[in-house]
């Protein structure tokens, strides 16, 4: 009897403390968001730390400009209560995945306020309708229509400030009571990148001005190239996805020889051929890898936006520099 009596007292004691447990695993439950790419996943996790848990769709060394969302991407957007994109055009499959994936998640265009760089086509060759999947319709999310603007907006530091605030803005609004978490991580990580600003500009004013003017795979650093004063030439539009023509290659080839462009550098997203063609018919240099539209992994030189833009910098400075 005493035995029994003294296992009941232990089966209520362990049902009375099971219900103090829950609490605190509720607690421990992070908001469950996705991110369109990689870039944009780093921005959500300096902003949302322990309290959000980010899914990206392209990963790591991936083409968002080619990316085919599969059944699990769809599952990943239902389960989310926000999903993050660029806008600006960038994901172009990103409506019907949305569509696709019946989610009730807030969609967030990471780029709202930021000034959209127009892509003359004469600036971006093979850029017209680059972005648009469908080819024969302008794709538009959240008020943001595309046709010759380049979405690559992140390749300005300024621009990266506004990406954080929007994404600080958009956490606290789905999170009142992590409120204060995301503000104090949005504001040191603004400290992070007013510094990294301020090391680019170092950087690239170390490069004799006539020797800043390189060729890269497709065009996407020309917010870069607007706010440090380097000039991309790409052989491809502002997407992987448009081909350089024969004409666009000789032309950028001429232009090489004529005004003795001193290097050329491959994409971590892009097919190095083109590049080293180019390269092999003008001498140019060719310099290390740039990483335009997605990190690199954990193992890589780029595996967060910081790292990612200091590398860049050191390989201009390498290859530009003498």
């Amino acid at each position: 009897m005493l035995t029994r009596r003294l296992t009941l007292a232990g089966a209520l004691a362990l049902g009375l403390a099971l219900p103090l447990a829950i609490p605190a695993a509720a607690q421990e439950t992070r908001i469950p968001v996705v991110a369109s790419f990689s870039i944009l996943g780093d921005f959500v996790k300096q902003v949302g730390g322990d309290r959000v848990d980010v899914t990206t769709l392209v990963g790591a060394n991936g083409d968002a400009h080619v990316f085919q969302p599969a059944p699990a991407d769809a599952k990943k957007v239902a389960a989310a209560q926000i999903v993050f994109v660029n806008g600006l055009g960038f994901e172009g499959w990103i409506d019907r995945l949305v569509k696709a994936s019946g989610t009730k998640a807030e969609i967030v265009v990471a780029t709202t306020g930021i000034t959209p760089r127009a892509m003359a086509e004469e600036d971006a060759p093979g850029a017209a309708d680059a972005h648009d999947h469908d080819h024969d319709k302008k794709h538009d999310h959240a008020g943001h229509e595309h046709g010759g603007v380049d979405p690559h907006a992140w390749q300005s530091v300024a621009n990266a400030q506004i990406y954080v605030a929007n994404i600080r803005d958009a956490l606290i609004a789905a999170d009142p009571a992590g409120a204060a978490t995301y503000a104090a991580n949005a504001g040191a990580y603004a400290a992070k990148l007013q510094a990294l600003d301020a090391e680019v500009k170092a950087g690239v004013a170390a490069i004799p001005a006539e020797r800043r003017r390189i060729i890269t795979s497709h065009d996407a650093f020309g917010y870069f190239g607007a706010a440090y004063g380097v000039e991309f030439i790409a052989p491809q539009g502002v997407s992987t996805e448009s081909e350089a023509s024969a004409k666009d290659v000789a032309r950028i080839i001429r232009q090489i020889k004529a005004e003795k462009i001193p290097a050329v550098f491959m994409e971590n997203i892009s097919d190095p051929r083109l590049v080293k063609r180019i390269a092999t018919e003008t001498k140019a240099k060719i310099g290390g890898e740039l990483f335009s539209d997605a990190l690199s992994d954990d193992k890589g030189p780029a595996s967060t936006y910081i790292d990612m833009m200091k590398n860049n910098v050191a390989q201009l400075s390498s290859a530009l520099s003498s």
